[in-house]
């Protein structure tokens, strides 16, 4: 998005909307003007706030090098910003972390917060025991989640043992592990298969619900994104070009693509008549296909691109809405690369 003197402006502002049982609620995780640039002088944050509510999943989406990596690792304390406020239950996490963490929970890239010569439960006491959990205290708790995410019958095998899938799966279960009001996942099914991915999807989703969690996660699978958040936060060049609802920043562009019908193969002449016109942005079609994909710059604009198919010789059997999916959403708002 680009106002006309090329800068980019936030599809909204960072008080979005949110949507479920997160509406209303004050946000556990609270972000304002953060910044980080690094002594090379390369700013990789600037200005950056938004929040995340109990019962909310907010996704972090950028192209690379967009800043989501030093973000989160700014969230979780490991990497200090050069500036901005971070509060995690309205405590100041950059002045009292010890406070601030003790409810926060993270899964790292590549399953980097587990410990693989451990076995699955003992990765699972050992960061309860942190929190001060005594194994016996947590027992139920890590049965539970063990069943859950079908890692009952490997609970007594090293993690070394494990295949990336069910690697990935302990590292989700440690970060639940204990009582936690905060959740930040970095990439959690990055390197998965299909069906890994789905299924780790669908017990991420199941468990943030469930227990109220505010969840924070980057990620560059648009399918994650678009399957778990309520919200998005866009960031390029380390600034936030859009926050808003999945379906709000979908909203943005369903009504400007579509997919016409004709009897037979779309003629020559009508799909001419149709790149020639001005309210037509792009058109897409194959000389075999009944089918033509315009986009257009409105629209309102349907009906006299229709009416010019028509004077053109072109049978129309319907119009049809094409529904865009995040990933277009995203290209669009950034104008770049979904890498």
């Amino acid at each position: 998005m680009s106002n006309t003197s090329g800068q980019r402006e936030p599809v909204n502002e960072t008080t979005a909307p949110t949507t479920g049982a997160a509406t209303g609620r004050p946000p556990v995780v609270a972000v304002e003007g953060l910044e980080k640039t690094y002594g090379d002088g390369i700013q990789a944050l600037n200005g950056v706030s938004f929040g995340a509510r109990p019962g909310e999943v907010v996704g972090l989406l950028g192209p690379n090098g967009a800043g989501k990596t030093t973000c989160i690792k700014c969230l979780l304390g490991l990497v200090e910003p050069t500036a901005g406020t971070i509060e995690v239950a309205s405590v100041d996490a950059r002045a009292n972390p010890r406070t601030a963490y003790s409810r926060v929970g993270a899964m790292l890239e590549g399953a980097r917060n587990i410990y693989w010569r451990l076995t699955v439960r003992e990765n699972l006491e050992f960061f309860a025991g942190i929190a001060g959990n005594a194994p016996s205290e947590v027992r139920d708790r890590h049965d539970e989640l063990l069943e859950r995410l079908t890692l009952a019958e490997k609970a007594d095998e090293p993690v070394r043992d494990l295949s990336r899938g069910m690697k990935q799966k302990v590292s989700l279960a440690t970060t639940l592990a204990r009582d936690v009001d905060v959740v930040f996942l970095d990439e959690p099914t990055l390197g998965l298969d299909v069906e890994s991915s789905l299924d780790l999807r669908r017990e991420l989703d199941t468990l943030a619900r469930e227990r109220d969690l505010a969840v924070v996660l980057s990620s560059h699978d648009m399918d994650v994104i678009q399957d778990l958040c309520d919200r998005v936060v866009v960031l390029s060049d380390g600034e936030i070009v859009a926050d808003d609802t999945v379906d709000s920043l979908l909203d943005l562009f369903r009504t400007q693509t579509y997919e016409i019908s004709f009897e037979t193969a779309a003629e020559t002449d009508v799909v001419s008549r149709l790149r020639q016109m001005c309210e037509v942005t792009n058109v897409a079609h194959r000389s075999t296909e009944t089918t033509v994909t315009v986009q257009l710059e409105d629209g309102n604009n349907l009906p006299t691109v229709a009416g010019a198919v028509v004077d053109a010789g072109g049978q129309l059997t319907g119009v049809t809405t094409v529904e865009p999916d995040l990933e277009e959403a995203f290209l669009r708002i950034t104008g770049g690369d979904a890498s």
